[in-house]
C-alpha cells in the first residue's frame, strides 16, 4: 500500500474525531445563523456546490424539505459567472458547500446572491478561504487537513454540519441526540465488513448505486468515489427514478449497490430489490441481515451518514484489487477551480 493511499485511509478513520470537535466549532456561527433565520424566515433555500459537496447539498435538501417544509433548489453557478444574471433572492437563504472554498464560480455565485438580497452561508473546511470571506456566515466542517484528492472526512463532516443546522432550525430533539451518538456510531460503522461486494465490484465495468430519501446523497457519493478511485463507470439514481428508464441497464450479474434508508422510504427500495433479483442482477443491499451489514437503526438521517463510513473501506479495497491508486485519481487534483 502506497504512502499516499495511507493518507486516505488515515483521513477516513479520522472522521469520528472530526465530528466530535465540529460541535464546538459550529456553536457560535450556527447560533448566529439560526438567530437570523428565525428573525427573517426564508421561504426558499438555494444551495450551490460542486462534486462531493453537491452530494452533501442533496442531503441538505432532503433534511430541509423533510423537516422544515421549505423548498430547496440547486443553483447553477454559470447563471452568475457566464450569463451574469441576478436572481430574485431577497430574504432567502443561499447556502454553499465546499471543502477548499477556492472555486471561483462559488465565490462569484455568493457575490451575486448577496447583491440579490440573500442571506449567504457556507459550509466549508477552510475558514480562511475566499468563499468563507465572501459569505455572511461560515459553518466550519472542522475536518482538519485532508490531503487525498478523494474526499472522505470532509464529506462526512459536511453531512454532519447539515444535521446540526436542521436539528437546530427545526428544534428536533431526537436528531440532536442522534448527532451526539454519531461519532461512536461512525467508529462502529468503520468496522463492518462489506467484502461480499468486493469481487463483483472489482470485476465490474459498470454499476448502478441506488438510494432514496436520506440515502440518495450517499448513493451519489458512492458512485462518484468508484469513478474517482477505480476508473469505471458508476451511476447513481433514486430508486423511484431508476424504474423510469435506467432499469433497462439491468442484465444477468449486473451489480447494484442499494443504500437502504431506515425510514418510510425503505419499503419501495425493498420492492425494487426483489424485482432486480428476479432479473438476475447482483444486488448488494445494506441492512443488518443483508450482504452489506449496517448498524442497528438509530435515527434515519444519522443512519445514512454511517452508511458512507462503511462504504469507504470497500472503495479502497476495490481500487487495490483493480490496481489503481485510490488517492491520486487520474486527471484530478485536490482543489478544482471552475468558473
Amino acid at each position: 500500500m502506497s504512502h499516499i493511499r495511507a493518507h486516505m485511509e488515515t483521513e477516513w478513520q479520522e472522521s469520528p474525531d472530526a465530528i466530535r470537535r465540529q460541535r464546538e466549532a459550529l456553536e457560535a456561527p450556527l447560533a448566529e445563523l439560526l438567530r437570523r433565520l428565525r428573525r427573517d424566515p426564508p421561504n426558499f433555500v438555494l444551495t450551490c456546490a460542486r462534486g462531493s459537496s453537491a452530494h452533501a447539498a442533496t442531503f441538505g435538501k432532503h433534511l430541509v424539505e423533510r423537516h422544515l417544509g421549505i423548498p430547496v433548489g440547486a443553483f447553477a453557478p454559470n447563471v452568475a459567472t457566464i450569463y451574469q444574471q441576478r436572481l430574485k433572492l431577497s430574504g432567502q437563504l443561499f447556502l454553499t458547500v465546499s471543502q477548499s472554498g477556492k472555486s471561483d464560480d462559488l465565490v462569484e455565485a455568493v457575490a451575486m446572491a448577496k447583491a440579490a438580497g440573500a442571506l449567504t452561508a457556507t459550509i466549508v473546511n477552510d475558514t480562511e478561504s475566499p468563499l468563507a470571506r465572501s459569505s455572511d456566515i461560515v459553518l466550519p466542517m472542522a475536518a482538519g487537513p485532508e490531503l487525498s484528492v478523494a474526499a472522505t472526512k470532509t464529506f462526512v463532516t459536511s453531512l454532519s454540519a447539515w444535521l446540526h443546522l436542521v436539528a437546530g432550525w427545526a428544534e428536533l430533539d431526537a436528531l440532536q441526540r442522534a448527532i451526539e451518538r454519531l461519532p461512536d456510531r461512525l467508529a462502529a460503522a468503520m468496522r463492518l465488513d462489506w467484502s461480499p461486494a468486493l469481487r463483483a465490484l472489482s470485476e465490474a465495468t459498470s454499476l448502478v448505486s441506488l438510494g432514496r430519501g436520506p440515502t440518495l446523497a450517499i448513493a451519489r457519493e458512492a458512485a462518484l468515489k468508484l469513478k474517482e478511485t477505480s476508473n469505471f463507470h458508476a451511476e447513481a439514481f433514486s430508486g423511484a427514478e431508476f424504474v423510469h428508464g435506467p432499469i433497462a441497464l439491468i442484465e444477468a450479474s449486473y451489480p447494484v449497490l442499494l443504500f437502504m434508508p431506515t425510514d418510510q422510504a425503505a419499503d419501495g427500495l425493498r420492492e425494487l430489490a426483489v424485482d432486480l433479483r428476479r432479473k438476475n442482477a447482483s444486488v448488494f443491499m445494506t441492512g443488518q441481515d443483508e450482504e452489506l451489514p449496517a448498524l442497528a437503526p438509530d435515527h434515519p438521517d444519522a443512519d445514512a451518514v454511517c452508511l458512507v463510513q462503511s462504504f469507504y473501506p470497500l472503495a479502497l479495497r476495490v481500487a487495490q484489487c483493480r490496481g489503481t491508486d485510490a488517492d491520486v485519481p487520474r486527471h484530478l487534483q485536490k482543489v478544482t477551480r471552475t468558473r
